[in-house]
């Protein structure tokens, strides 16, 4: 299970998703760090921190964080190389694709 401490090697920890996936993640839904501390219930200072490399929170915290944008359409990857993309048919507006802009996109 992703996010799980079964399996990791000794003295290290298993993070269940890294501070660029967070944040990679929140910008593809439009989600402010408010926004995401909003969803689970923790401060915005928590994020930010997470995100910024400030501080290391409780794996709990981080899980929790990842479940909510993982409710709301993202995808989380592990391996071969972290990432993070939004799922298939997920509602979130992706705005207008590079190859599809116009003038017309404009107005």
């Amino acid at each position: 299970m992703a996010g799980s401490d079964e399996g990791a090697q000794s003295g290290t920890r298993a993070q269940a998703m890294s501070p660029a996936q967070s944040r990679a993640a929140r910008g593809l839904l439009g989600w402010s760090e408010a926004d995401l501390a909003g969803k689970v219930g923790l401060d915005e200072q928590l994020v930010r921190d997470f995100e910024g490399g400030y501080s290391d929170p409780p794996s709990g915290q981080i899980e929790a964080l990842r479940s909510a944008l993982s409710a709301a359409g993202t995808v989380f990857t592990d391996s071969p190389t972290p990432g993070v993309h939004l799922a298939a048919g997920s509602s979130v507006d992706e705005g207008t694709r590079a190859d599809a802009l116009t003038t017309e996109n404009d107005r």
